[in-house]
């Protein structure tokens, strides 16, 4: 087994072994000397001009503290029962082989190469690390007002800390359906600071009026001399009318790095402008974010509630439904005539719910929640590709729920299929970015060649999964790409 891990009062990583954090040491202090010393020059010298150029094209180090180190051999965890993200069972008698960032082969324990690293599960599950296919990453830990508001530095690094907690909640990789996330992504691949695999799509594209217009009243109307808005130069949203105008949003976002192209295609709960059963965007112009994600070799997916929004959102080509709750039957048969994917969240109007105060907000609401059970057992019944998300936003005191919320999924399916919708499934419908995915393949599945995202879990998964909702005690390692976060084994 491992040592026990130890977080340093520095920075809170975990980590094996009681490696202490380089902070102290004299060599790092000398370098904090010169720094300070060169800071207090330049800035004599030439003012806050000459103080900022000093940090032009400056990468922080990735230290262990940031990113723990990948392990010098091969890690070989024996003694466990794996769950692949893809079959409805346990196999017993494997081990995984790792090296580097990606599993080599699944073989018995007696069947290991020499000078392997073996890590002892003692019994418990091994499973690929989850996906969270709907997430906000930079606005769900701030309040709306904060996100519309506050210093954008502000929000991102709060964006940065929820980061570190959904990683170490089990989620190794999100999809971000909205928001200013590209920055963060980087600061994350490149070691900086630790936190789940992003695919962004950069800000929501919306028609004016639609549920990514924030504007405010006195804000109306808009005019060719009229600025961008706070949340257009934020990167939470774009307006854009007409079909021209959706490409050339669409195909700045691409730029920027989107790995899909989120569309508004219809109203919102929280929204407090646009109806919930309002149809967002013309056919032609939701048709052009979609030629313009194809054109970049991925896809569009699309926020909409109501029947006719999804149908048309089908008829433009769009890969991907977000919500759908209040679809009729017919659209569901859409959806799976046309292999199209449906990201649902549980929206139940229970305790891991947004609490509104506004009495129409209310029942909106409460009609999604409504339209909830009954999406869920048409998914099953027509065999539509399912995703599984939260669409925790704006709501900083709901973010810990996120495991909670997968967990209570089985009230609509096996544990088992559960857990699958939440690794192999939602890998899948990620893979849709094709070559704008940004890790390649292999996410959500235990098996040779897949990216070393790997949780070992104190919990029965062929019960329930009421483990999941306790991530600090019940997840005892937590590796991403082959780098463990936490291993308390």
């Amino acid at each position: 087994m491992h040592e026990p891990v130890h977080s340093h009062p520095c920075c809170g990583i975990e980590h094996p072994g009681g490696m202490s954090c380089l902070c102290g040491r004299p060599e790092t202090m000398r370098a904090m000397q010169r720094i300070e010393a060169d800071i207090s020059r330049r800035r004599m010298l030439g003012g806050m001009a000459a103080l900022v150029g000093m940090f032009a094209g400056f990468r922080v180090a990735a230290g262990p503290d940031e990113r723990p180190g990948l392990p010098d051999r091969p890690l070989l965890l024996v003694n466990l029962r794996l769950f692949d993200g893809q079959s409805l069972h346990l196999r017993e008698g494997v081990a995984v082989l790792i090296q580097g960032e990606r599993i080599v082969d699944l073989i018995t324990p007696d069947a290991a190469p020499e000078g392997v690293l073996r890590v002892d599960c003692g019994g418990r599950v091994v499973m690929p690390g989850l996906i969270d296919a709907h997430w906000h990453t930079t606005l769900a830990g701030v309040d709306m007002r904060t996100a519309l508001t506050a210093d954008p530095a502000y929000i991102h690094l709060q964006a940065a800390r929820e980061a570190r907690a959904t990683l170490m909640r089990g989620f190794t990789t999100v999809r971000d359906v909205g928001g200013p996330a590209f920055a963060l992504k980087r600061v994350i691949d490149e070691g900086v600071t630790p936190g789940p695999r992003i695919f962004p799509s950069g800000a929501m594209i919306s028609q004016t009026s639609g549920h990514g217009d924030f504007r405010m009243r006195h804000e109306v109307p808009r005019t060719a001399l009229s600025g961008p808005t706070q949340t257009e130069l934020s990167g939470v949203s774009v307006i854009a009318d007409g079909a021209d105008e959706v490409l050339r949003r669409a195909r700045e976002q691409l730029m920027l790095g989107a790995s899909q192209i989120k569309l508004m295609a219809g109203g919102g709960v929280a929204s407090l402008y646009d109806p919930l059963d309002s149809v967002q965007y013309t056919e032609r112009e939701l048709r052009a974010g979609v030629e313009a994600a194809r054109d970049w070799g991925t896809y569009a997916t699309v926020h909409v509630y109501v029947p006719e929004g999804i149908k048309r959102a089908i008829r433009a080509g769009v890969g991907c439904i977000e919500h759908g709750q209040l679809a009729d039957e017919e659209a569901v048969r859409m959806m799976a005539g046309e292999g199209v994917w449906w990201s649902l969240q549980p929206f139940l109007q229970d305790e891991d719910s947004n609490v509104y105060r506004d009495p129409e907000q209310v029942a909106k609401q409460t009609r999604v929640a409504r339209g909830t059970e009954q999406a869920y057992a048409w998914a099953r019944e027509h065999e539509v590709q399912t995703a599984w998300g939260t669409d925790i936003l704006f709501a900083p005191d709901k973010t810990h729920t996120q495991g909670r919320q997968l967990a209570k999924m089985t009230r609509f399916y096996e544990p088992f299929e559960v857990l699958r919708m939440a690794t192999g499934d939602n890998g899948r419908c990620l893979a849709l970015s094709g070559p704008r995915a940004p890790y390649g393949s292999g996410l959500g599945v235990v098996q040779p060649g897949g990216l070393a995202d790997l949780l070992v879990v104190d919990g029965e998964p062929e019960r329930d999964l009421s483990f999941l909702a306790e991530p600090e005690n019940s997840l005892r390692l937590i590796m991403k790409g082959g780098r463990m976060y936490r291993n308390t084994l």
